[in-house]
């Protein structure tokens, strides 16, 4: 059995009969998720002799006294030297029942914002937890911003059961805790699984040092778990990125709109919708930049050509006729806040980037604060600081065309910027707007 480099991943995503499945780590740090992932692809025989290699004179190298198998995924330098991981890593694999696309995401609270974008993608969460500490705010605060960000599927892994003795009881208190919390979110699907990362017990294989355990190993429940509704189940979206107007006198009726089909399926033929304006056309043609198609569907980068010659320009979206989006000038979210320079508050004034398009935002009103421990919403609160979630209104400069994100990821979501750095400062899950 073989896998794709992180690098070249054709294979894994290319055409098959298989169907693909999109994980990511969550929970604290030193809960050993990049370690999982290593073990999960080294007893399923997905490393190259080479990797293998690189990670044993790794390992050696700064003195430990077994192959450190999180090195296979905590590639950069400073990771290896602290021993903890910064940015997401991607790993592509596959079995002869499933492909998987794995991002291992960082545990520490400071590096919240980059869980969140490992997580924004993926059908279902690894959520770790250390037998030692037990469930820990971090913990509380990846699972319900997995929840959060559409995950249905929490797979609870109770790691490092070597460290307790193999102790059900241990077990049995982290795995009731979790549900009860997961089940207070409003998540249904959680499936609990003692394991050794390190040693490698029912990651792949059985166990006989847990033999009260009665489920499958982690692997083989992977491979049974449903994926997401796929974008193209959803109404027809595709952002403009770029209008195609060649020079060449022989092209000069030629106006094409250019960006990547975010949900939906575009026909030649359909009824479409330019938004915000909401002026209405017929698809005549739908291209690449090596054939004419019949249909587009996410993520193909294509170009189309309307009947009609209307308004359309970058930041607009051609969407389908009957299921438009809402032209938004207000938006009601959840926005988790990643600046540790300073925090949110009202009458702030940002930049929104919301798929193709991007404007100014006004802070009308953050309208709750969320505790992660308790789940309860402090309703007082008036700003949010690194890591909080809370409710946010924004009253926007230009209208965006906007879907909840509980109905479609792809345009119920949005990134909040600030104006003088040019740094990324919140994500938001679109709840209303109007």
């Amino acid at each position: 059995m073989t896998t794709a480099s992180p690098d070249a991943p054709v294979d894994i995503l290319g055409p098959d009969h298989r169907s693909l499945l999109r994980l990511a780590t969550a929970g604290s740090v030193d809960d050993g998720k990049s370690t999982l992932i290593g073990r999960l692809l080294y007893d399923s025989k997905q490393t190259f002799i080479d990797q293998m290699e690189a990670i044993e004179r790794t390992s050696r190298t700064r003195g430990e006294d077994a192959v450190n198998l999180a090195y296979l995924t905590d590639g950069l330098r400073s990771e290896r030297e602290q021993g903890i991981t910064i940015d997401v890593a991607y790993r592509y694999f596959a079995t002869p029942r499933r492909k998987f696309i794995l991002a291992d995401t960082p545990g520490h609270v400071q590096y919240t914002r980059n869980m969140v974008t490992g997580a924004s993608t993926a059908d279902a969460a690894l959520l770790l937890v250390d037998a030692r500490k037990g469930v820990v705010e971090q913990t509380r605060r990846h699972a319900y911003l997995s929840n959060l960000l559409g995950i249905r599927h929490f797979v609870l892994c109770v790691n490092k059961m070597d460290l307790v003795d193999w102790d059900r009881a241990t077990f049995d208190r982290i795995a009731e805790e979790l549900t009860r919390f997961a089940s207070r979110m409003g998540v249904t699907d959680v499936r609990a699984i003692p394991i050794s990362a390190k040693l490698g017990d029912w990651v792949v294989e059985p166990s006989s040092r847990m033999s009260w355990y009665a489920g499958p190993p982690l692997l083989e429940l992977l491979e049974t778990l449903e994926a997401s509704e796929p974008p193209q189940h959803h109404a027809a979206r595709l952002p403009v990125q770029y209008v195609i107007r060649p020079l060449r006198d022989e092209y000069h009726d030629y106006r094409g709109y250019a960006g990547t089909i975010a949900s939906g399926v575009l026909r030649v033929g359909d009824r479409v919708a330019v938004m915000p304006s909401a002026t209405e056309s017929t698809v005549v043609a739908i291209e690449t930049y090596e054939q004419q198609l019949h249909e587009a569907t996410p993520p193909m980068a294509v170009t189309v050509r309307l009947a009609d010659d209307l308004d359309v320009r970058r930041g607009s979206m051609i969407v389908s006729a009957e299921h438009p989006p809402v032209a938004a000038s207000t938006i009601d979210a959840h926005v988790c806040w990643m600046n540790e320079r300073a925090p949110l508050r009202e009458r702030d004034r940002l930049v929104i980037k919301h798929a193709a398009q991007t404007t100014r935002a006004l802070v009308e009103e953050v309208g709750a604060r969320l505790d992660v421990n308790s789940l309860d919403y402090d309703l007082t609160a008036s700003q949010l600081s690194l890591n909080d979630i809370g409710r946010v209104r924004l009253r926007l400069m230009a209208p965006l065309s906007i879907d909840p994100y509980a109905e479609s990821r792809e345009t119920g979501a949005f990134i909040l910027i600030d104006e003088a750095t040019s740094a990324t400062v919140g994500a938001g899950m679109i709840t209303s707007g109007e």
